[in-house]
């Protein structure tokens, strides 16, 4: 699985570079308007432009997944504490168990004549 993801990202890179490198053509962005009907801005390349402003909107997601994640994690971790305190044994005593006495007849028990005699 582990492969697939590094094809995946090599991929991706690639691809992202080529974009980049064929719109290296430098454009201005307006920001802000300022006094004299001039606007505050910047000119980068176009690839630049574009890669900075798909990271400004997949960050959101991407926080909402990690937050998401975390909140589940420590759902699981919670649930497995719960689980392990509860079917754990709580004291740590050792346990002393008595054996119960023989039982002492003082009558004599008679001799069986045939084994399938019942006992009196």
């Amino acid at each position: 699985m582990q492969i697939i993801r590094t094809i995946f990202w090599v991929i991706l890179t690639a691809i992202l570079v080529a974009f980049i490198a064929m719109n290296w053509t430098r454009v201005p962005v307006n920001i802000w308007p300022v006094e004299g009907g001039n606007y505050l801005h910047f000119e980068w390349p176009v690839g630049v432009i574009a890669l900075v402003f798909f990271l400004a909107g997949a960050l959101p997601m991407w926080l909402v997944h990690r937050a998401g994640r975390w909140r589940l994690n420590r759902r699981i971790h919670s649930l497995e504490n719960t689980v392990a305190t509860t079917s754990a044994p709580v004291s740590t005593a050792p346990v002393v168990t008595h054996e119960p006495a023989p039982v002492i007849t003082t009558e004599p028990v008679p001799p069986r004549t045939t084994p399938l005699d019942p006992l009196p």
